[in-house]
């Protein structure tokens, strides 16, 4: 019989599986079984359950009526507060943990031309949480169709060649389309590793012209509905916000037959391409055209271990083994069943490997593991302590100083470009690079963004607790009842702020714990009127607990 799981295998699993491991979440698995069955268990009870969205909450913060000049980018706001309750109190957490994954290989940003089109960035986010565990090929359509990559990427309103002028197909979203949400830059072998040519360089997956052929596949697609008429252009149950909004932002796109570029175009060829001479033939329409396209680039062998390793990466590892990637690519590229692009079976093997569940062994190395991104630090924190607020909005910008982006480096739909936060192939200088090897959110790691973490989690410690009595409304605190109940014990207190955070006070280091319990036993707690010391007690534990390397790594 397997051995059940104990509490910082299932605190392992849950940071690897959700927004942050709590006790009770822990708990819960636990009791689903032992080692073979309880985290797969899991995982299929997540799978069933039903999405949680962005967009509705948009669409329901709309005032109404709808002033004057109404600024339609403070959405925005709304819907970074809503993916906030998401992370926070969803119970599809599987769900939403993938769709962020996910969300930072095909990325789109309100910074930029997307600002005043919340609906669309809110949708966009929502259609990669609902197809998690759908067919890639199908979201592939879904992301390349929808108006916020549309706008993001100039794919919208591209148009065919015009003669004796200087207009050509746009090739930005062909080209990302290729290097960044499907093949990568150069050839891969099924375990991520790269191919080399005979001359020991790497080889390119596309060209130039392969990145012209289809930017003309991806002409002639725009707006569903152009007009302003407002059945036609908003896609809501409030059909009076849709002069405000504008064009419609969820729809897919429509293709304008008279725009498209009927002409041959060039694709990529490989082992087993069944387009003939890898080109998609002149004539056909723009939809079998893009169908065609799609096909091609979907059955390109390099997608299963470049995507597989991205999502391994966003998941557990930096540096997953290439025995790791390759289990998931073949996956990837048969599910059991004859189904390639299952992501529904492709996460169940990335969270169920060996590599995964006992980094200490199998092909597992010392480097297993992941410095987790300032996001997912701050929602396991918040997931911890079940931090809320008196208003019950949740993240909200109120809440940091020149929003959350300005404080942790990034914020949800907010990528600086479309190259994300960070990339997967960045290794710091020094150790890091020099073994090989890649810590992608190292890149946003700096001493700023470090210092306002640590301000921002000594705010949250200090003054922003159940016991504070004038927060704002919406400023999120978070219940400090049980250390402070045994704060005047500096192991007790030390002890249960690492259970809480870290899974089990064992999982704290005894250097990291002598110096916790120095600077604990600094304050003294007098007979009389001891409050504020045991506050100051507790807010040190919390806070040097939630700045340490422990706390920082997942592994």
């Amino acid at each position: 019989m397997a051995p059940p799981i104990s509490k910082v295998e299932a605190f392992r699993f849950l940071n690897q599986a959700t927004f942050g491991a709590t006790e009770v979440e822990a708990n819960r698995l636990i009791a689903l079984g032992d080692s073979n069955n309880a985290y797969s268990r899991w995982i299929d009870q997540q799978i069933g359950r039903e999405a949680t969205l962005l967009l509705p909450a948009v669409e329901a913060a709309y005032p109404d009526p709808i002033p004057v000049n109404f600024n339609i980018a403070s959405l925005n706001g709304d819907r970074l507060s809503q993916w906030f309750t998401n992370t926070l109190r969803g119970e599809d957490q599987l769900r939403q943990r993938v769709g962020f994954a996910l969300s930072e290989i095909f990325v789109v940003s309100q910074v930029g031309a997307l600002q005043n089109l919340p609906n669309a960035t809110a949708d966009f986010h929502d259609i990669l949480v609902r197809g998690a565990f759908g067919d890639f090929r199908v979201l592939l359509e879904n992301v390349t169709l929808h108006p916020a990559m549309g706008v993001y990427l100039s794919m919208l309103g591209n148009q065919r060649a015009v003669a004796n002028t200087n207009l050509r197909p746009d090739e930005n979203y062909s080209r990302e389309m290729m290097q960044l949400f499907s093949i990568g830059l150069v050839q891969l072998n099924v375990d991520g590793t790269v191919r080399n040519d005979a001359s020991g360089q790497p080889m390119a997956s596309f060209n130039q012209e392969v990145t012209e052929g289809f930017a003309r596949v991806f002409t002639g697609w725009k707006w569903e509905c152009p007009t302003t008429l407002p059945a036609c252009t908003f896609a809501t149950t409030r059909p009076q916000l849709a002069p405000v909004a504008g064009y419609n932002q969820v729809r897919p796109m429509r293709l304008y037959p008279d725009f498209h570029e009927t002409g041959t175009k060039l694709v990529l060829n490989y082992p087993g391409v069944t387009l003939p001479n890898a080109t998609i033939q002149a004539g056909q329409s723009g939809a079998q055209d893009l169908k065609d396209a799609l096909d091609n680039v979907f059955n390109h062998p390099n997608v299963g271990p470049f995507i597989s390793k991205q999502l391994i990466q966003r998941l557990v590892t930096s540096n997953p083994s290439p025995a790791y990637v390759q289990r998931v690519a073949e996956k990837f590229n048969n599910d059991g069943a004859g189904r390639r692009g299952n992501l529904e079976a492709v996460v169940k093997t990335i969270l169920l490997d060996p590599d995964a569940r006992n980094p200490a062994s199998g092909t597992a190395t010392a480097s297993a593991g992941k410095l987790k991104e300032p996001l997912l630090r701050l929602t396991q924190f918040w997931r911890a302590y079940e931090a809320t607020s008196r208003s019950g909005r949740l993240g909200v910008a109120a809440n940091f100083s020149g929003g959350a982006s300005a404080v942790f480096g990034q914020a949800q739909g907010s990528s600086p470009s479309v190259f994300n936060f960070f990339s997967p192939f960045y290794a710091p200088p020094g150790e890091i690079s020099d073994s090989g090897r890649v810590s992608p959110e190292m890149q946003i790691a700096t001493e700023y963004v470090n210092t306002q973490i640590a301000n921002f989690f000594w705010t949250q410690a200090v003054s922003r607790t159940h016991a504070a009595t004038n927060l704002a409304a919406d400023i999120m605190y978070i219940n400090t009842t049980e250390e402070l109940a045994v704060a005047n014990d500096s192991e007790a207190l030390i002890n249960r702020v690492a259970e809480r955070l870290l899974g089990e006070s064992g999982q704290i280091s005894a250097t990291l714990k002598a110096q916790a319990k120095a600077q604990i036993e600094r304050t003294v707690v007098p007979a009389t009127n001891p409050n504020s010391a045991l506050a100051t007690r507790t807010a040190d534990a919390i806070f040097l607990v939630a700045t340490s390397p422990e706390f920082v790594l997942q592994r």
